[in-house]
């Protein structure tokens, strides 16, 4: 459809929405809550799940994954409830995704977007979320290591969304927030090469 004034407006209204709910951080929240150390102070100094499965334990990272989860697949959703155009759901999820990446509230210095990506994809369409979900468990399950499990995940993110959505728009949304997953994951992959990546569960206090 064109991108008339009128859609463009409600293009950056919900894109600012996303963006600003995506700059919450729940690791960083969940972990001041519970009388945890900073996530960005303490091994890997990402403000995720998995470092703070290492550095807090299950409970604290079950409500961190959900949390970041949750600000990828509530802006979405909303605009897929209200029949918003493709181009408004694809700018959504985006936004709270970058949102997450460099966080408005926290010096844009944000996560890897792991948990967030998956709302986002949720949200777009279930089957898609379900299906990237399903590619990381996969790979968690048997190599145990949750970059690998993100890394392989978030490439076959691109290819799923144009078999279930058909969109050119969202399909290329969806392959940019890929790619810069796999971006955030830079130092991960020289580990895994290494063979120095810690596998899931394991605590460790080193930065990656």
């Amino acid at each position: 459809m064109d991108l008339t004034a009128d859609i463009i407006l409600i293009i950056t209204g919900f894109a600012l929405f996303g963006y600003l709910l995506g700059s919450v951080s729940t690791a960083i929240i969940t972990c001041k809550i519970m009388g945890l150390a900073d996530p960005r102070t303490v091994g890997s100094n990402n403000p995720g799940a998995t470092n703070v499965l290492r550095e807090g334990g299950k409970k604290a990272a079950i409500i961190t994954l959900l949390g970041d989860m949750l600000k990828g697949l509530i802006p979405v959703l909303i605009a897929v409830l209200m029949n918003m155009p493709n181009e408004v759901i694809a700018a959504t999820g985006l936004a709270a995704f970058l949102g997450h990446l460099f966080p408005l509230y926290y010096g844009f210095k944000g996560g890897k977007g792991v948990a967030t990506i998956l709302g986002v994809l949720l949200g777009t369409h279930w089957l898609l979320g379900l299906g990237t979900i399903g590619i990381w468990l996969f790979m968690a399950v048997v190599f145990r290591y949750s970059s690998l499990s993100a890394l392989v995940a978030a490439s076959g993110s691109p290819v799923l969304a144009w078999f279930i959505t058909q969109s050119q728009v969202i399909t290329l949304s969806v392959a940019f927030m890929a790619a810069l997953l796999v971006w955030r994951h830079k130092s991960n992959i020289q580990k895994l090469l290494a063979g120095q990546e810690d596998k899931i569960g394991k605590k460790d206090s080193r930065k990656s």
